[in-house]
């Protein structure tokens, strides 16, 4: 009889079996990668631990869901972890979102006062843009501001349709964090 800690594989096929000491072997084999993925992209300690509690739920119903044909068992765990992850941070951001007021600026600004804002905004995206890395600033500029579908920009900037899509992906995450930054200084020097 083959070791059931030897491969990973095996422990799969026995968790759709239904064999508990396949699936303990595996939570032991793989709970801190999966953790450590989850609080990687969430910052949070009791959210990674809920995320990673939620993989392994999903591993016992669904082990045979991994093919191998896709990539490693690692590979697999670390893209169910990651997706997982960033849908809940989604879903959070939308919970905050809802609870916050649409500002009425008819009501607040004159014309001339939103042509400025929008200006200054402006301004704040360029710079941001501005700092990011090339491959992001080029993969972002194209994407954004001259609308090219990713497909189109990964033949133009010679790169993987799925390097594109991170590179636009990434820089807009490193943009924002550049104007939640700004806009936390601004209003530090206003105080």
């Amino acid at each position: 009889m083959k070791d059931l800690s030897d491969d990973s594989q095996y422990l799969l096929e026995g968790i759709k079996n239904g064999s508990a000491e396949a699936f303990e072997l595996f939570y032991e084999r793989y709970h801190a990668f999966v953790y450590s993925v989850a609080f990687k992209v969430l910052q949070d300690p009791l959210e990674a631990e809920d995320i990673c509690h939620d993989i392994f739920i999903e591993i016992s119903h669904k082990a045979e869901s991994y093919n191998p044909k896709k990539g490693s068992v690692e590979a697999w765990l670390a893209i169910r972890t990651r997706s997982r992850s960033i849908d809940l941070l989604r879903r959070k951001q939308k919970i905050m979102t809802e609870e916050l007021p649409e500002p009425n600026k008819a009501a607040n600004l004159n014309p001339v006062e939103e042509k400025v804002i929008q200006r200054l905004d402006h301004q704040l995206v360029l710079s941001a843009l501005n700092q990011l890395p090339e491959a992001q600033r080029k993969a972002v500029y194209g994407s954004y501001f001259k609308e090219f579908t990713h497909r189109d920009l990964a033949a133009r900037l010679k790169q993987p349709l799925g390097t594109v899509k991170s590179l636009v992906r990434y820089g807009i995450k490193n943009m924002r964090k550049q104007l939640v930054q700004s806009r936390t200084f601004e209003r530090e020097g206003d105080e």
